[in-house]
This record gives C-alpha cells, sequence and structure tokens, in this order.
C-alpha cells in the first residue's frame, strides 16, 4: 500500500460563536472516537489545525456542521447555565500521565475547584504537581475537559491557555466562588 492510498483519519470541525466569549469564533473538533479540540477566541484556526496535526498525525480536517452538532450543543448549553455535566465521548490522545490528569479532570464536579496538588494526589502522584499543571495547560478540550476548575494551592486563579478572564467567566458561571480573583498568569501550584 502506498503512502497516497492509506486511509487517513478524519477530523471534522466547525466554528462555535457564543456571547461568553465577546461573540468571537472559536473552533471545535472531532474524530469518530469524540471530541478531541477546542480552541480559545485568541488561538486562530492555523492554531487549531497544527494542534490537530500534532496529535493525529495523519488528520484530514473536514468542516461539518452536522458532525459536530451535538458537541456544540453541549457547549451552547453549558455556557447558558442549562448543563452542568458532558455527556460528550472525548478523544483523549496524550502521554499516558497527561490522560491520566485529563480524566482526573473529568472527576472535578460541577461548580467545585481542586489545586494542582488536588490532582497530583488523585492520580497517585504526589509530586508531580508541576507536571500536572504542565499536562493541565495542554488539555485540547478545555471546559469539556474542565481545566478551569484547578486553581493554585492559595486558592487564587493561576494560568490558564484561554487566559484569566475566560477562566473566572467559566468559574461565575458555574457559581465557584471559592478562589480569589487576584491570580498570576504563571503557575502557582
Amino acid at each position: 500500500m502506498t503512502s497516497q492510498s492509506r486511509q487517513r483519519t478524519s477530523v471534522y470541525w466547525d466554528m462555535f460563536i457564543h456571547p461568553a466569549f465577546g461573540d468571537q469564533p472559536i473552533y471545535v473538533a472531532a474524530t469518530e472516537e469524540g471530541l478531541c479540540q477546542i480552541t480559545f477566541p485568541h488561538e486562530p484556526f492555523e492554531y487549531l489545525v497544527a494542534s490537530v496535526k500534532k496529535r493525529v498525525a495523519d488528520a484530514q480536517l473536514v468542516q461539518s456542521m452536522e458532525q459536530l452538532r451535538p458537541y456544540c450543543t453541549q457547549l451552547k448549553e453549558y455556557l447558558e447555565g442549562e448543563r452542568k455535566a458532558f455527556t460528550v465521548p472525548v478523544d483523549f490522545r496524550g502521554t499516558e500521565f497527561q490522560n491520566d490528569v485529563w480524566r482526573e479532570l473529568v472527576r472535578i464536579p460541577f461548580g467545585e475547584t481542586r489545586s494542582y496538588s488536588d490532582i497530583a494526589i488523585a492520580i497517585g502522584r504526589g509530586k508531580a504537581v508541576r507536571a500536572v499543571g504542565a499536562a493541565n495547560g495542554a488539555n485540547p478540550v478545555p471546559i469539556v475537559v474542565p481545566c478551569h476548575r484547578v486553581i493554585g494551592k492559595n486558592n487564587t486563579l493561576t494560568g490558564f491557555r484561554g487566559g484569566l478572564a475566560i477562566k473566572e467567566t467559566l468559574l461565575r458561571l458555574e457559581g465557584a466562588g471559592s478562589y480569589k480573583a487576584k491570580g498570576h498568569q504563571r503557575y502557582l501550584f
């Protein structure tokens, strides 16, 4: 079989616009297995392409509103306060450690927060706090895998790929109030 006849992996994508993000577009992508990427408003389409191809080397991006409808519907419901848990599948494509962290993030209940230390302990790697922070920051499907629910050990907002304003917006939407808004863009574990 030649490389040209090899089957490529379809990664479906679409644009999602919502007032929670100032009506700026974000991009949502999924494989047949599940959600694999959500961008933030400051991340252009090229970021989506590069991120997807980093994890799905043979990706063929295909715009499809129909394929992304369940994901975008649940995002909209969440952002409008109508959904507290996501039921769409997620296609985790990271290292074993990253996948452990991301699966633990999904276990953080709506409206609650955890520290990086809490996550490290929960996955049985209590001394890997900084690595947890790096895995949290590498989360390709924020919101659905709620990395915004992780705050500093001193209850302050900490680094977030989408920016601290979006992190605070998401926490407020969930009614989480156990943090101090005076955060810091860098990680404070």
